[in-house]
């Protein structure tokens, strides 16, 4: 909540649907997921294109120097739309609470993240010096 990402559902908000959390450990950091599988199963798939392992070998097989920069919180970046946040709501002991960014776990959030990444960095990425794998960023350079 202190990120913005979560905001607790008020007690008069009418709530008609809600998906449990569950806790996961990353980094020795428990972390609180929303478990999405039963939404994911009504989600028609996004076939936004995600580079594929051997067309990102062949690039940065011809590189000489590789930087690799992974964005903080990617998915988090993506502000969702009112309708979204109502699909998204998570409820736990400690209440109903609704998503105000893209949380992880959501079938179509990684395409959707590497369809705006693209967008972003278009020029970039048609000059091959440029590989994004939704949140990993890869510049490839001679020099």
């Amino acid at each position: 909540m202190k990120l913005g990402v979560l905001r607790k559902v008020g007690p008069k908000e009418e709530v008609e649907f809600t998906m449990p959390v569950i806790i996961t450990w990353h980094n020795d950091k428990s972390r609180m997921v929303g478990d999405f599988r039963a939404l994911s199963t009504y989600t028609i798939p996004d076939r936004n294109s995600i580079p594929r392992a051997h067309e990102t070998l062949t690039q940065l097989s011809k590189a000489k120097c590789i930087t690799s920069i992974d964005a903080l919180e990617g998915f988090h970046q993506n502000v969702l739309t009112p309708h979204s946040r109502k699909l998204l709501r998570v409820i736990s002991h400690c209440g109903t609470y609704e998503y105000l960014r893209m949380p992880f776990g959501i079938k179509n959030a990684p395409s959707y993240y590497q369809r705006m990444m693209n967008t972003i960095f278009p020029h970039e990425l048609s000059e091959g010096g440029l590989i994004i794998y939704i949140d990993d960023i890869i510049i490839c350079s001679q020099t």
